[in-house]
């Protein structure tokens, strides 16, 4: 990659990220029973909207791991073997 090509992209980089916004991710509907379903503790279903949303988010992640580890089993238990008989003197 040449050196104008990457000063630009660096360029490019800083100016989108000058111009980031605070953006809400949740839809009005959600937003609203969250604000509202609020106990004196501050806890209540914003607590388990987040729980939810923390378990969603989590989800293809662990799909992802398990279709690498069918996948690339023969590779893993391949090296597998060899570290453990270089660690078994």
């Amino acid at each position: 990659m040449s050196t104008i090509r990457r000063y630009g992209l660096l360029i490019l980089a800083i100016f989108c990220l000058g111009f980031l916004q605070d953006v809400d991710a949740q839809c009005a509907m959600c937003k609203a029973v969250a604000e509202q379903g609020v106990d004196e503790n501050g806890y209540g279903v914003a607590a388990g909207l987040n729980s939810g949303i923390i378990f969603l988010m989590g989800i293809p992640y662990v799909l992802l791991a398990i279709l690498v580890l069918v996948f690339f089993r023969k590779q893993f238990m391949g090296f597998w073997k060899s570290f453990n008989n270089i660690h078994s003197h």
